[in-house]
Order: C-alpha cells, then structure tokens, then sequence
C-alpha cells in the first residue's frame, strides 16, 4: 500500500521546485530588464549631452583631447548615435521582441567594449576605460545573456509587451501549421 506521507512530501517538493524556477525566471527576467532600461537610459542620457551640451560630458569619456573649432561638429555625430542606441533596445523591450533585443545588445556590447580599447590606446583615463565603458560592455553583455537564454515560458504576456504576438499561433509564424 502506497505511503501517503511520501507521496505528499512528494507533491510538495515538486511544487516547491516548480515555484523556485518561476521565481528564478522572474528575477532573471527583472535583471535583464533593468539592466536594459538602465544602459538604454543611460545612452540616451549621454546622447542628449552631447547634442546640447557636449562641455558637460566631452572630460567624463576619458580620452586626454578632444576636437575643438570645426571638429567639434564630431559631437552632434556622436549624440545622434548615442540616443538611437539608447532607443532602439527601449522599443524592442516595450514591444515584447526580447530575444531580438538580446542579439541587438550583444552587438551593442561591443561599442562600450570599442571605447575602452579607445581610451586605453589613446592613452586616456585607465579608470574610465574600466570603470565606465567595460563596465558598460559587461552589463549591457550579461543582460543580453540573460535575454538570449531566457526559455520562451519565462515570461508572462504581461512583461512581452501590448503589441506582442505569440509567433507559434500567426498564420505563417514558426509552429503555424500550413494547410496542405
């Protein structure tokens, strides 16, 4: 005869593990997503200053000089690029396009990672090349890992977004089936 006692314990182990992993997905699901909305923020934040007041953040990047007289135009060029980085992960997180969003900020990895190679070279501040850019590039690297490894039933329709779509379910979508 089968022992109660064991197969509620049983039961009950499995719903606690059941609940631990959804846990675990929530929170990996919280860090990517706030580790996205912070370098996102941050870009953008970066991209505004050197669009309307480059003075204020030129010394914070580390290199030992910058382009003065004519040159200084570098500044709207680097702004602009700042702001699109900053609000493209933006859209594709609102959007529920999460693991487009992991491959977009492992690409996006690699320019803080480029700056820190930059200032280094250049001869710049070495607690600004680790301390700001690798930085960044780790973060911005870790939330994309995050989000590239995230399994497709860790996050509710909720944290997907309002104008996501389940692809398996479109007509033509992967998993749709095709009438024969």
């Amino acid at each position: 005869m089968p022992d109660t006692a064991t197969n509620t314990t049983t039961t009950s182990n499995t719903s606690t593990a059941a609940g631990t992993a959804g846990t675990a997905a929530r929170a990996r699901t919280l860090i990517a997503d706030t580790l996205t909305v912070l370098a996102a923020a941050g870009i953008s934040y970066v991209g505004i200053c050197y669009l309307f007041a480059p003075e204020s953040v030129v010394s914070g990047f580390g290199l030992p000089e910058w382009p003065h007289g004519e040159a200084a135009a570098f500044f709207g060029i680097k702004g602009i690029r700042d702001l699109a980085s900053g609000i493209a992960p933006l859209v594709l997180l609102f959007t529920g396009q999460r693991r487009a969003l992991g491959w977009v900020l492992l690409v996006e990895a690699l320019v803080p990672a480029g700056d820190a190679v930059n200032v280094l070279t250049h001869h710049g501040s070495t607690a600004t090349a680790l301390g700001v850019h690798a930085a960044t590039a780790v973060g911005v690297a870790v939330a994309a890992a995050l989000l590239l490894t995230e399994r497709p039933d860790s996050t509710s329709r909720s944290t997907r977004g309002a104008g996501s779509s389940d692809r398996s379910t479109r007509p033509g979508g992967r998993g749709a089936r095709r009438a024969v």
